[in-house]
């Protein structure tokens, strides 16, 4: 079977970023480069693909989130470097991270790499969609990237099927999106109060609400779920990696 590798590339650059204090004979900052760089180099040798997809976020990040939630990622902390050592302004510093992820997009654009970017969509949507083409869907995909999104494209875990786990983490929430869930649910909690979720049927949300009103248990997670159905619709169609758009 043929193996494609697909990259979180914002996501990749930015630990590169980040963690690597590399100088230039200059001394301008290329750890971003280098790191990327070097990362790649050792997912291609640990994976051997057969095709690399590079995905990057597109300006403005995704409209179709924000247009759902307009608190979606908002009051985030900016970037903090992990170094001692800084030789560079605030503002040269926000200048240079442009020019290094300018730079990487450039030397890739001269590799055997295809290399993806939408105006007002993000990585990980493009990466939904991109799994289910034709010629990608039958292969073995390998994705790279810290987002737990990725989770219902590719594993099952936490006893929830991957059909599921969009709809779990929409109960949840992620607070790194500022994207708020249901009082005292975490992964756990859902799993083991709604264990149907293991089956490979894709379940709705009103099915969930159905089974906490009509269930003999009297739980307070289930009451919690029936009065957040409006906020978990919410962070599923937020969620979702399926539809890009």
């Amino acid at each position: 079977m043929k193996r494609v590798l697909i990259i979180d590339m914002l996501n990749m650059y930015y630990r590169a970023y980040i963690v690597d204090p590399s100088l230039s004979a200059n001394g301008q900052p290329i750890g971003g480069i280098k790191g990327s760089l070097g990362i790649l180099q050792k997912l291609i040798r640990e994976t051997k693909p057969d095709q690399v997809v590079i995905c990057w976020d597109g300006a403005g990040g995704s409209r179709r989130r924000k247009t759902i939630n307009k608190n979606y990622k908002e009051g985030r902390s900016p970037i903090r470097l992990n170094r001692s050592v800084r030789n560079l302004s605030e503002n040269e510093e926000i200048e240079n991270k442009v020019w290094q992820q300018t730079r990487l997009a450039e030397y890739f654009n001269e590799m055997p790499i295809i290399q993806l970017m939408v105006e007002n969509v993000e990585a990980d949507d493009l990466i939904g969609f991109i799994c289910k083409f034709t010629d990608i869907s039958e292969q073995q995909k390998v994705i790279v990237s810290s987002d737990k999104d990725f989770f219902q494209l590719i594993i099952e875990k936490f006893g929830i099927h991957p059909n599921n786990f969009a709809l779990a983490r929409a109960m949840v929430g992620d607070r790194s999106d500022n994207i708020e869930g249901v009082k005292s649910v975490g992964l756990p909690t859902v799993a083991k109060r709604l264990p149907f979720l293991v089956e490979e049927k894709s379940y709705t949300i009103g099915e969930v609400v159905e089974y906490c009103k009509n269930s003999e248990s009297k739980l307070k997670a289930f009451d919690n779920i029936i009065e957040a159905e409006e906020t978990i619709s919410e962070n599923y169609k937020i969620m979702q990696l399926y539809s890009p758009f």
